[in-house]
C-alpha cells in the first residue's frame, strides 16, 4: 500500500519570508488553502491509498481532517524528525511506499504526482524518486521502503537526497515536473504560481483576493 504524507508547520511559524508582503493572518489562511489544494490533488492520484498530514498545529489538524486526510498531530521536533516518525508509524500500519509532498507545493497536479509512481515502478522493489523545486529543494520525495534513505529536507535538499541515494547504491530517478517546481516561499514564487497555466485553484483565488495578480 502507498501513503502520502504532507508536513505543515505551526501556523504562527510558517512562511516568514512572506511577512513583508502579507500579514500573519493572511499567511495562515494561505497555508490552510495550500493544504486544501495539495490534499485534493493527492485524492485524484489512483495509486495513493492513504493521505496523512503531520503537524504540531491543532487548527491544521482540523483542516486536514475536513479535507479528507488523516491528521497526525505531533509535537514539533523539526521537519525531518517529524517526517521520520510519521513515516515509521505509517510503515508499521502496512504502507510499503511513502510519498512526501511539502505543504507549500500548492500547484501539484495529479498527473505529475502520478508520474512519480510510474518512475518508481521502473526502479524495482527499492528506489527513490525525487521532484526538485526550482530553488534546489525537494518538493516531493517517493521512497520504497519509506526509510530507504533518510529525510534531508531543507536548503539544497535535492542534492542531499540525490547523494544519499547514490551513496547507498539505491536506484534513483529525478523528475523535473512543472507543477511541483514551485513551492510558495517567497513573493517571486507567488508570482510564478499565478503565471502558471493551471492548478492550485483555491490558492489562486485567495492570492487574487489578497491583491496579487489579475482579478479576472
Amino acid at each position: 500500500m502507498i501513503a502520502a504524507l504532507v508536513p505543515v508547520k505551526r501556523l504562527g511559524a510558517g512562511k516568514s519570508r512572506l511577512l513583508g508582503s502579507l500579514e500573519r493572518d493572511a499567511i495562515e489562511r494561505l497555508t490552510l488553502t495550500m493544504l486544501g489544494d495539495i490534499v485534493a490533488a493527492l485524492q485524484r492520484v489512483p495509486r495513493v491509498d492513504h493521505i496523512a498530514v503531520v503537524t504540531p498545529d491543532g487548527v491544521v489538524a482540523q483542516a486536514s481532517e475536513a479535507a479528507g486526510a488523516e491528521a497526525l498531530l505531533r509535537k514539533d521536533p523539526g521537519l525531518n524528525p517529524s517526517l521520520t516518525s510519521a513515516g515509521a508509524e505509517l510503515a508499521a500500519r502496512g504502507f510499503t511506499r511513502l510519498l512526501v509532498v511539502l505543504g507549500d507545493v500548492a500547484g501539484a497536479s495529479a498527473t505529475d504526482l502520478g508520474a512519480l509512481f510510474d518512475a518508481l515502478d521502473g526502479l524495482g522493489e527499492r528506489g527513490v524518486v525525487l521532484a526538485p523545486s526550482r530553488d534546489g529543494g525537494t518538493s516531493a520525495l517517493l521512497r520504497a521502503p519509506h526509510d530507504v534513505i533518510p529525510n534531508h529536507f531543507g536548503k539544497d535538499s535535492a542534492a542531499a537526497h540525490r547523494d544519499l541515494a547514490r551513496g547507498a547504491g539505491i536506484p534513483y530517478s529525478e523528475l523535473p515536473l512543472a507543477s511541483l517546481a514551485i513551492d510558495l516561499d517567497r513573493i517571486q514564487d507567488v508570482e510564478a504560481l499565478l503565471e502558471a497555466p493551471r492548478g492550485a485553484d483555491r490558492t489562486r483565488a485567495l492570492l487574487r483576493e489578497l491583491g496579487f495578480g489579475s482579478a479576472t
